[in-house]
């Protein structure tokens, strides 16, 4: 049975331009007249281990945030680093916080633990005019508009000041209660999907693993005779296969100068390479500057990296990567690009780098231990063959997962839509009825794909009453 959500009777002008009209019955509020504190915090002299070492008070982080409930943080500090901060100040359970500054700039999160903050979190303590609930996912709902009062440039930054002045329409609290209960219900259901879906990309990813492990280790023929390898993590190899030392057959780093000299650099991050698939990602920020290490069209590019690694791609462009990637130029007489790409993307080559990084705060490996590897190796028409049987047998697999990522994309826009409209008073929640408890939620969904043989499939999103 099909739940109508329907906008409010009545509606007036809000008053403020990009907002427009607002329910008849609605006030609009000042947030600083609204809250009973806002409040900020600060960072201790990261000098100072008494500020730190066996800290037991909560120190709240802009990168702890997960724009909903947050029930833990990572840092800690003592109370002498409290003492002798005056501007690090203890804030309440239930206190909303919303970030400041850079790449986390407007996200959110209501703590379910008494804590401080550094200066980059603003903290407001729920009064009588605002549920803090509701304020959270007004932010939410607004937070291109949040991000656009920014100032800076290479890293945006808000002020308590501005937060402080914005006018937020609302209900009463009991009303706000009755928006933010539907937009609980709601959230819950649509981040239940994703997660089910981000699950399936994931067993997707793990099939695509298989076939280039069990291609590059053992070659297309299941009947060829193999011969021990001599190398303990190779095992047995096809007898026609050879054994070489990666630094023999490879060169590292040799490239001085580009092509097309420096205009128009393409840069790579580690966070540009997805882990496991040999895929690039384009990002809006590359996080160095610089020309970085130098690399050709025909590499093979390797993070060195552990919280990195399984990261390996082999450009059809030449451009730029940060130091923390090796840049492997192939003897063409003994490899082909893309199989010694995925011969290292196997799982069984990414576990025995893994299992020789060194260093605490991010282990790495050497080039000295990954260039005295021992790996099997093809001839060039095999390596060629084997090629072509991956990308054949992944291509499919990659279709869904792109196919699964674009839903992913629809629903998580149709989460923000429902939530600025709630929060803006542009639908009518009070009379919604939530027929079940968030925590136990059945395994059907309100998110029916159409026609998955589609080359983009839409998604038709429900409002269903499960009784």
């Amino acid at each position: 049975m099909m739940q109508t959500i329907k906008p409010y009777t009545t509606y007036k002008p809000s008053g403020i331009a990009w907002l427009g009209d607002i329910p008849e019955h609605w006030e609009k509020w000042k947030i600083s007249r609204g809250v009973l504190k806002i409040g900020s915090g600060t960072t201790p002299s990261s000098g100072n281990k008494d500020f730190y070492e066996n800290g037991t008070i909560n120190w709240l982080n802009t990168g702890d945030f997960n724009d909903g409930i947050l029930y833990e943080c990572k840092k800690k500090v003592t109370p002498k680093a409290i003492q002798e901060n005056s501007a690090l100040k203890l804030f309440p359970k239930g206190t909303l916080s919303i970030a400041m500054y850079g790449a986390t700039i407007g996200k959110v999160c209501i703590i379910q633990f008494d804590a401080t903050t550094n200066q980059a979190c603003c903290n407001i303590e729920e009064g009588n005019v605002f549920s803090n609930k509701f304020l959270m996912y007004w932010f939410i709902g607004h937070r291109p508009h949040i991000v656009n009062l920014s100032y800076g440039g290479g890293q945006p930054n808000i002020s308590q000041d501005v937060i402080k002045s914005l006018y937020v329409p609302s209900p009463n609290k009991s009303e706000q209660q009755k928006i933010a209960n539907f937009l609980d219900y709601k959230t819950a259901k649509i981040d239940r999907f994703i997660a089910k879906k981000k699950q399936l990309i994931k067993l997707l990813n793990e099939q695509k693993a298989g076939i280039i492990n069990d291609a590059v280790a053992k070659g297309l023929n299941p009947n060829t005779k193999t011969k021990p390898s001599g190398i303990e993590w190779l095992g047995d190899i096809p007898e026609h296969w050879e054994v070489r030392k990666l630094k023999y057959s490879v060169s590292l780093n040799q490239h001085s100068v580009f092509d097309d000299g420096e205009k128009n650099i393409n840069k790579i991050a580690l966070e540009n390479i997805e882990s496991k698939t040999g895929r690039i990602l384009q990002t809006e920020e590359i996080s160095f500057e610089g020309v970085g290490t130098i690399f050709k069209k025909g590499d093979v590019l390797f993070g060195k990296l552990r919280p990195y690694l399984a990261k390996v791609i082999s450009p059809n462009f030449e451009g730029s990567c940060v130091n923390e990637i090796l840049v492997l130029t192939p003897n063409k007489n003994i490899w082909a690009t893309e199989f010694l790409k995925f011969r290292m993307l196997s799982s069984e080559f990414i576990k025995i780098v893994d299992d020789s990084t060194f260093g605490s705060k991010m282990p790495r490996a050497s080039w000295n231990f990954i260039g005295g590897l021992k790996i099997s190796c093809p001839p060039i028409h095999e390596q060629t063959a084997i090629v072509s049987y991956i990308e054949a047998e992944t291509a499919i697999i990659n279709k869904t997962i792109t196919t699964i990522e674009k839903e992913i994309a629809l629903v998580q826009e149709y989460r923000t839509a429902i939530i600025a409209e709630a929060v803006t008073g542009k639908i009518d929640v009070r009379d919604y009825c939530l027929n079940q408890d968030i925590s136990g939620l059945e395994d059907e969904q309100d998110f029916d794909l159409v026609d998955e043989n589609e080359e983009e499939s839409t998604i038709e999103i429900n409002e269903v009453d499960e009784n």
